[in-house]
């Protein structure tokens, strides 16, 4: 007989269950899910990638072991802190099973970073980048307006530091406030922050339901690393970065420092300081506008007493303007006597002129004549004829040399004449015609170049030395064969024809 349990060994698993790999991979998933169904994991982000759906993807991993983490898209875009290359977080979510590839994975729906160290890590790597693309550039900053009509605060609307910048500004200079609330703190308050930011600046100039602002304070009261480190978020930092109206943060205490005041056009210790460096003191402007009144009424008066003495001054230098133009009176009346006895000896003398007993026509001819007489007696005729005839005797000398110098230009002007008419007849094209050779024209008497340029059934003409005759391209046949040129008697020497 044989030993039934070991048939039972050699048959089969005996009672075992079977399962499929789906109702495997199906308890698998709910044994993880169940004890797992909430947990808190520490760990290193490795390879963080978000996909085109939004889900981020990453790796925890530590010294020993690796555990895959998704989160999905709506858990993603709530994430306080967004997790990148070597950062240590605490990650808070489940864990589950991917039965596609045998694979367990946490789905993560919050996280932290892991101690305060990591945190101060992130904001120096964070702040050493935007420092990089020049946000924090003092060019960028600019002066605060001395008095704003409109100032905008961004702040929680229930906390003690909204009263405590009202209360402040009411002590100092009272001016129009708008508050735009906003949460300080949690994973809502950066998009808040940065909304109110654009928000104050996108507001027009003129003509608005709401004014726009003439000066911005980001305030908030004292707290954890934590708790302020909304103001560290990049998208508020470069909101404050890029504002266009003049902007004052006023995060936490004197000792606490974020990035957004790094990036603002000034930093105030505290939301009470803030107010402080917003507005002036109206009791203080009041009393200086008094004093500056003052000074400039006695500056004034202290001129007008200057002017005068300055003016009396030139008074005592004129001296008395009555006997001043009594004197240029007496000047004028002499200068109109002179004047009266020039004119009077002027007009005696042409009297006297005018009244002179004028010549008559012989008396005039006389004396005319008498002068010709005078002047002809001084010409010597012998001297004349002298030059007169050394002149003719001149003019013969250069007329022969004048003939003898045309002369002999117009022969060289011939000879120059002859050898280009020479020249010209060496190379004109009929030499060439003598030689043998025929120029062929088209009907418009154009010459023809070349065999392409003719066609079958041209009429064209043919120019040989003694005239012209007239053929047709193409026609007549093949040309006959060119015999054979007769041999020339040699000579006792070469002959070379000239052009010449």
């Amino acid at each position: 007989m044989q030993d039934a349990s070991k048939d039972n060994t050699l048959d089969g698993p005996g009672n075992l269950p079977e399962f499929t790999v789906s109702e495997i991979s199906q308890a698998v998933k709910h044994t993880v899910e169940s004890s797992f169904e909430h947990v808190r994991v520490r760990g290193e982000v490795s390879r963080p990638t978000r996909a085109g759906s939004g889900h981020l993807y990453l790796t925890l991993k530590d010294e020993s072991a690796v555990l895959d983490a998704v989160c999905w898209r709506g858990a993603a875009q709530r994430l306080s802190v967004q997790p990148e290359e070597g950062m240590e977080v605490i990650a808070t979510g489940k864990l589950t099973t991917y039965p596609g590839r045998s694979k367990y994975q946490m789905v993560i729906e919050h996280i932290e970073l892991a101690g305060e160290g990591a945190l101060l890590k992130l904001l120096e790597d964070r702040r050493k980048r935007l420092a990089a693309e020049g946000l924090f550039d003092a060019e960028r900053k600019r002066e605060l307006p001395f008095l704003p009509r409109v100032i905008g605060v961004v702040t929680s609307p229930t906390g003690a530091v909204i009263r405590d910048i009202l209360h402040r500004l009411g002590e100092r200079f009272p001016v129009h406030v708008l508050v735009w609330p906003v949460l300080v703190q949690g994973e809502a308050a950066k998009a808040q922050v940065t909304a109110a930011i654009e928000g104050f600046n996108a507001l027009p100039e003129s003509g608005g339901l709401l004014p726009r602002p003439d000066l911005l304070i980001v305030a908030r009261g004292g707290g954890s690393l934590e708790d302020l480190w909304t103001f560290n978020e990049e998208e508020v930092v470069r909101a404050a970065a890029a504002s266009d109206i003049p902007l004052i943060s006023a995060i936490g205490h004197e000792t606490d420092t974020t990035l957004i005041d790094f990036a603002s056009d000034k930093r105030a210790p505290t939301p009470t300081a803030a107010a402080e460096m917003a507005v002036p003191v109206r009791a203080d402007l009041v009393a200086r506008i008094a004093e500056d009144t003052g000074r400039l009424a006695h500056a004034m008066a202290r001129r007008l007493t200057e002017a005068a003495a300055a003016v009396a001054g030139m008074a005592r230098g004129l001296g008395d303007p009555v006997a001043r133009i009594e004197q240029e009176q007496q000047r004028l009346d002499f200068a109109a006597s002179m004047a009266g006895s020039r004119l009077t000896a002027r007009l005696d003398r042409l009297r006297d002129r005018i009244d002179r007993r004028l010549p008559t026509p012989n008396e005039i001819l006389t004396r005319t004549h008498g002068r010709l007489e005078t002047v002809v007696r001084g010409l010597r005729l012998t001297s004349i004829e002298r030059a007169l005839s050394e002149g003719a005797r001149d003019i013969d000398r250069l007329a022969v040399t004048g003939e003898q110098a045309v002369s002999r230009w117009l022969t060289g002007v011939e000879d120059h004449l002859k050898g280009l008419q020479r020249v010209l007849d060496a190379n004109s094209f009929e030499r060439v015609l003598d030689r043998g050779f025929v120029l062929v024209r088209d009907a418009e008497g154009v010459p023809v170049m070349s065999a392409a340029a003719a066609t079958d059934g041209q009429a064209v003409s043919l120019r040989f030395r003694d005239g012209e005759r007239a053929a047709v391209i193409g026609e007549g046949g093949t040309p006959a064969p060119r015999k054979k040129p007769a041999a020339k008697p040699k000579a006792d020497t070469p002959s070379q024809e000239t052009l010449f």
